[in-house]
This record gives C-alpha cells, sequence and structure tokens, in this order.
C-alpha cells in the first residue's frame, strides 16, 4: 500500500476578495513497486498526470510522489495514483492510454478506474482482452446479467469486439457448445447475385471482420476445425431463417442494416440455453430509401421485455485511434445541425460509412 500524507490551508486569490483552499500531499510508494512501472518509461505517464493538472505542482523524490495545489485536484491526483497502483498490483501493466481513461473515469465520477479496466474477459495468445470504458464495462455486465443484449454505438466502441470475446469465453467455460456469428451478407437487402465468384466468395467479404475478431482470441489453425465441426458458425443472417439456436452464444453483427422483419426472424430464432447478442450503428444504415431499420425500431418494441438489455455507447468509448473518437464527435455534431437534412440530395443515404 502506499503511504499518504496530506495538509490543507486556505490562498488568498484575486485581491483577497475570495480564498481557494491549498493542499499538499505526498504518497510514498512501496519498494517492491519499480517507479518505472508507475512513472512511464522517460516518466511518460507521470508527463500526462501533469498536463492533466496544470494546476497542480508534482514532484518526485526517490519513491515518493508529492502534489501541491488547489485541494479538489490534489485529492483527484491522490486517487488518480491510489487507482494506478491498485492495477499494477494486479499485475497489469499500465499505458498511456489507461492513464488518460483513469484520468477521464475520476473526473466523470462514475466509477473506479482499477474496479473497470481490471475486468479481464480473455486471455490469448499473450494479451488479455478487457473493457477500457465503464460504458464498456456496463456492456459485458449486461450479457453476463441478460439473455437478449444490444449493443448500439459508432464505430471503434469496441461493441462487436467485445462480444465476440464473451462467446470465446463462454465456449471457453462450457457455458455453451457453440457460437454463431452472423450479419447482413450485403448492406442493401442481401442481393449477392451481381458480385463474382461461389456464394461463399461472395458472402466472405462482408464476414470478415466477425473472422477477425476470431483470430484474434483463437488459435488460427485451430479455427478450421472448430468451424468444420460446427463449434463456431459464421454465415449471413438470410441463413439463420427457420432454425432455432439451443445451447449457443450468438451474436447479430451490423444490426441497423436489418429490416423489422428480419430483426424479429432473428430474435425469435433463440433456443435453450442460449445468449444472443446484437450490435449496430443507427446512424450508418445503408438499407434502400424508405426502409425501416429494425435496430432502430426494436427498442420501443422490446423496451419492457424482461432479460432484455440495450446498452449505448458513443464517442467517448472509441478504443481505435484518438482521431476516430474525434471524428465521430464531429459529424454527430455535424448530424445534428437542424439545417443539414436539406443539404441532402434525394438519394443520399442517411449513414456515413467508414
Amino acid at each position: 500500500m502506499a503511504t499518504r500524507m496530506t495538509d490543507s490551508g486556505d490562498a488568498a486569490v484575486s485581491g483577497g476578495s475570495a480564498t481557494a483552499t491549498e493542499s499538499q500531499s505526498r504518497i510514498v510508494i512501496p519498494a517492491s513497486q519499480p517507479m518505472v512501472a508507475l512513472l512511464g518509461p522517460g516518466d511518460s505517464f507521470l508527463r500526462i498526470v501533469e498536463n492533466a493538472f496544470p494546476d497542480l505542482t508534482v514532484l518526485v523524490r526517490g519513491n515518493e510522489v508529492a502534489l501541491a495545489g488547489p485541494e479538489h485536484e490534489v485529492a483527484l491526483a491522490d486517487q488518480l495514483f491510489a487507482e494506478l497502483l491498485a492495477m499494477l498490483r494486479t499485475g497489469q501493466g499500465l499505458s498511456s492510454d489507461t492513464v488518460e481513461r483513469s484520468i477521464g473515469m475520476l473526473r466523470a465520477g462514475d466509477a473506479r478506474p482499477a474496479d473497470v479496466l481490471t475486468a479481464n474477459i480473455l486471455s490469448s495468445r499473450g494479451r488479455t482482452i478487457r473493457p477500457k470504458t465503464l460504458n464498456q464495462k456496463h456492456y459485458v455486465d449486461a450479457i453476463d446479467r441478460n439473455t437478449v443484449t444490444f449493443g448500439i454505438g459508432p464505430a471503434g466502441t469496441g461493441k462487436t469486439y467485445l462480444a465476440v470475446a464473451k462467446a470465446v469465453q463462454a465456449l471457453q467455460r462450457k457455458d455453451v457448445s457453440r457460437i454463431v456469428l452472423t450479419r447482413p451478407a450485403v448492406e442493401a437487402g442481401e442481393r449477392l447475385g451481381f458480385l463474382p465468384g461461389t456464394l461463399s466468395e461472395k458472402i466472405d467479404p462482408y464476414l470478415r471482420p466477425l473472422y477477425d475478431a476470431l483470430h484474434d482470441m483463437i488459435d488460427p489453425d485451430s479455427i478450421p476445425r472448430l468451424i468444420t465441426s460446427g463449434t463456431i458458425e459464421v454465415a449471413p443472417l438470410a441463413y439463420m431463417r427457420g432454425r432455432t439456436l439451443n445451447d449457443a452464444f450468438i451474436i447479430l453483427d451490423e444490426a441497423q442494416n436489418t429490416t423489422p422483419e428480419q430483426m424479429k426472424m432473428f430474435l425469435t430464432r433463440l433456443g435453450f440455453g442460449s445468449t444472443m447478442v446484437v450490435t449496430g450503428d443507427v446512424t450508418q444504415v445503408d438499407l434502400p430509401s424508405g426502409q425501416s431499420s429494425g435496430l432502430r425500431i426494436v427498442e420501443e418494441i422490446l423496451t419492457d421485455i424482461r432479460d432484455v438489455a440495450f446498452c449505448r455507447l458513443d464517442a467517448q468509448d472509441v478504443v481505435r485511434h484518438e482521431l476516430v473518437g474525434r471524428i465521430v464527435e464531429a459529424y454527430g455534431r455535424w448530424d445534428a445541425q437542424p439545417d443539414r437534412a436539406g443539404t441532402r440530395r434525394p438519394g443520399d443515404r442517411r449513414g456515413h460509412r467508414g
């Protein structure tokens, strides 16, 4: 455990008409904890903390970290170091992203970063898959608690990747006997005929993101064997009609491109002992003009149904390059402007692919 010593006092500001409470804290890092793991290579994590707390003075001497500045900021930074140390005690290494996300969570006051960022889902091929944001943690918790979970959010928020991780986890624990991954094979109405090649060659490009996620979590050499045995099935949505899926973890990806009829068809494939996760981005609907998205209306239909959860992720949950989050936010602001509807040509689709 780190040892903390604090004191505070009042300091005058603005000509003496108001006061701001100043505080100090000294954090003693256990000798068993290498300082480089806490402060980062070349003090890179420390620089992130200093940039995030510009009103604080942060001094490091040996295994001690001294903080001085406004009381609230000192308390927040003090808590940050406690959370980072808690993560290190679990054996999890820190990264710049971990430190930045921890600061954001503490400022939002929603949850303890150590509780969110150390919730391991799956360890595979030398890496561990875990939630990286509070909304992602809520999402994976909802999958654990509910039979049907909807993950709705923009590109890069991990909604499909985390669902596949939970599916692989369930298979490894023998909670289910198979994984079924599906998505609309072609964005506008599953019309495959105009594409060259065999049926398999036509649909594979549209299922590739699901294969990519599997390759991150399962030994690639074993995937063909698991697919051949039926333990893992990756198929277009049209192949789900008329089936009942028992003892399976079933994921429908790109659900914004289902019609209401297709969504109903998919949800009613649910069998005994199964879990369903439906993922999609309602801002990227590629259905023909005038066709409703099944994902857009399903929440209105199922809002009061027990054992069904709806989880929303947003630009703050994007875990790709940080620029992706800023792009998503920028498009959201642009779409929110009331005069933008008139700037789209009649043939334009609503969404933005990317």
